[in-house]
C-alpha cells in the first residue's frame, strides 16, 4: 500500500486520484509567474485535478555561467509567498543549499531535493529536518531500487512525508531515457511516485552552452507513466517556452495543458478502477 501524503488540502498517494505539480522552471518576473499560476489553477479546476504550484527562486545547476538563474532567495521567496497567498494554492520549491532550507520551509508546503543533490547526505538530512514534506528527484545516475537509501536517510529524521520523482536516466552523452519499470519499482517502496515528464525529455548540455529538449514527446511520456500507475505528474509549463529564460526546449505550452490533462485523467481513472 502506498502511503498517503497530505500537502495542505491535496492528498497524494493512497487511493487518491492523480495530482498535478506544475509551473514555470524559474521566476522570470512576478507578473508572469502569477499569471502562469493563475492559469494553471483555472485549468486544473476545470479538469478536476488537484494542483500544487512549482517555481524556483534560483536555478543553481545551469549549464553555463552566463545562464539566467532567477531573482535569488530573498526576492524570489517574497514573490512566491505573495502568489501563494493571492491564489490560495499549495507551493513546492526546490532547495539548492543547506543554509536556505529554513527560509524556504517558512513559505513552501513541500520542499524539493534536486536530482543532482539526492545523494548528498547532509543536504538530504537538513531538508528532511525542516518540518515539511519532501519531494526527492531521483538522480539521473540512480537505479530505481537505490532510492530506498535516500528514503532511509529522510526517515532517520522522523520525517515520513516523502514523494519520489522519476525524471529520466542518463543514456549516453546529452540524452535521457525513461525506463517505465522504474515507476512500479519505486512505488513498491511504499511512497507516492511522481513522474516528471518535462525534465525527462531534456538533452542535458545538448546545446553546448545550454540544455536542449524535445517537448513534443512530453504527452507521450506523461500518458505512458499514468498508465503505469503514478500518483502525480510534474510538468513545467510556460506561456511561450521558446522565449523562456530556462528549460524552454522541454517545457510545455500552457495552452497545450488542458488537452493533456483530460487524457491523463481518463487514463488514471481506468488504472484506479483496475487496482
Amino acid at each position: 500500500m502506498v502511503r498517503e501524503i497530505r500537502i495542505r488540502d491535496v492528498k497524494v498517494g493512497g487511493h487518491n486520484p492523480l495530482v498535478l505539480i506544475a509551473g514555470p522552471c524559474v521566476i522570470e518576473s512576478e507578473e508572469q509567474t502569477f499569471q502562469t499560476a493563475k492559469r494553471l489553477k483555472e485549468i486544473t479546476s476545470e479538469s478536476g485535478i488537484p494542483f500544487i504550484f512549482k517555481s524556483s527562486y534560483d536555478k543553481a545547476n545551469r549549464t553555463s555561467i552566463k545562464s539566467y538563474r532567477g531573482p535569488g532567495l530573498k526576492k524570489g521567496l517574497e514573490i512566491l509567498e505573495r502568489i501563494k497567498e493571492r491564489l490560495d494554492i499549495p507551493l513546492l520549491i526546490d532547495v539548492h543549499e543547506r543554509e536556505e532550507a529554513p527560509a524556504v520551509s517558512k513559505i513552501a508546503d513541500i520542499l524539493q531535493i534536486p536530482a543532482f543533490l539526492c545523494r548528498q547526505t547532509d543536504f538530504v538530512l537538513t531538508v528532511a529536518k525542516a518540518g515539511k514534506p519532501v519531494n526527492v528527484k531521483k538522480g539521473q545516475f540512480l537505479a530505481p531500487w537505490d532510492v530506498k537509501n535516500v528514503i532511509e536517510k529522510i526517515e532517520s529524521t522522523g520525517n515520513k512525508d516523502i514523494l519520489l520523482t522519476e525524471r529520466g536516466t542518463t543514456f549516453g552523452y546529452n540524452n535521457l531515457v525513461v525506463d517505465m519499470k522504474s515507476l512500479p519499482i519505486m512505488r513498491s517502496l511504499g511512497y507516492p511516485v511522481v513522474f516528471d515528464a518535462t525534465h525527462s525529455v531534456q538533452l542535458p548540455g545538448g546545446m553546448e552552452i545550454a540544455t536542449g529538449g524535445n517537448r513534443e514527446y512530453v504527452p507521450y511520456l506523461a500518458r505512458s507513466a499514468v498508465a503505469c500507475g503514478v500518483d502525480a505528474l510534474f510538468l513545467e509549463a510556460h506561456p511561450d517556452p521558446d522565449k523562456a529564460l530556462s528549460d524552454g526546449p522541454n517545457m510545455m505550452r500552457l495552452d497545450d495543458m488542458p488537452q493533456l490533462l483530460r487524457e491523463v485523467k481518463e487514463i488514471d481513472r481506468i488504472v484506479r478502477r483496475r487496482e
